[in-house]
């Protein structure tokens, strides 16, 4: 787990990340958490599907490379939002981040604050180098938290920016 001024990061488990696709607050009971009413996107249901459960449910992989990181807000008791690495450090010590703010939450910081507390964990884990993440050209807000945290722009393609932050 990692704690931040307002948040609590936990790493999900092969059995939590069931109940989180499930959205039926069966998670937040767990958690001990208030109930929430987020939902899933289709393009993350199936990353959950197809790679991440597997990914996690792999013994020979650090499953912390692979699950999903739910935030927790310590005064609301509530989850807010979600962080994932994309798989363990390549060759060149780069992970990937793909994150997501639960609507009622947007605007209010928790996802700068969420990438800046996995930078501190990712700055303690020597094999990690750089982290990488991409952004819809449009998604504003995704830009700025990248900003925020000193991601520099490496490249774009039509629609996405792609980022890069030198942890040296």
């Amino acid at each position: 787990m990692i704690t931040t001024q307002r948040l609590i990061l936990k790493p999900l488990t092969y059995n939590q990340l069931i109940k989180y696709i499930n959205c039926n607050n069966s998670l937040e009971e767990e958690l001990d958490l208030k109930p929430n009413s987020r939902t899933i996107s289709p393009e993350l249901k199936e990353a959950l599907e197809q790679t991440i459960l597997p990914n996690v449910a792999n013994k020979s992989k650090n499953y912390l490379y692979s699950t999903l990181w739910t935030a927790i807000s310590i005064a609301e008791n509530k989850m807010v939002g979600d962080l994932c690495i994309v798989g363990e450090p390549n060759k060149e010590g780069e992970i990937e981040i793909g994150y997501g703010t639960y609507k009622e939450f947007q605007n209010k910081g928790f996802m700068t604050e969420i990438v800046k507390g996995i930078i501190e964990w990712t700055k303690t884990q020597p094999k990690v180098k750089f982290i990488l993440a991409s952004t819809d050209k449009i998604n504003t807000a995704s830009c700025k938290v990248l900003e925020k945290n000193n991601f520099s722009i490496i490249g774009e393609t039509d629609s996405l920016l792609n980022w890069k932050l030198d942890l040296s």
